[in-house]
């Protein structure tokens, strides 16, 4: 029995080797078992953007049992907005204080 997995494009921008294996060998590889898809997955994210399969929904009509999946996110963005709190709390030593204090 073979399991189809086809990568989904949060993968690719989340993670370098995916995006490079996309490229050279199409976004849809078969495997043995999930469970061989599943070691694929976790081998892809050693060292890059964590990566794992999830199952397609059953109502899926392609030919494809799992999805290589991420959340892609920009960590440029998500480390800006913790800054902007930092300074406007007043930096990184700041005390935060309730509105009750007036002091």
């Amino acid at each position: 029995m073979s399991v189809v997995v086809a990568v989904k494009p949060s993968a690719r921008k989340r993670n370098a080797k995916v995006g490079r294996l996309v490229f050279e060998g199409g976004p849809r590889h078969a495997f043995g078992s999930r469970a061989a898809a599943e070691r694929w997955a976790a081998d892809l994210s050693t060292g890059d953007g964590h990566v794992w399969v999830a199952s397609a929904h059953p109502n899926d009509d392609g030919e494809v049992d799992l999805y290589l999946v991420s959340r892609a996110t920009n960590a440029k963005l998500e480390a800006a907005y913790d800054k902007r709190r930092r300074r406007l709390r007043g930096g990184d030593g700041a005390v935060q204080r309730s509105l009750g204090d007036r002091s």
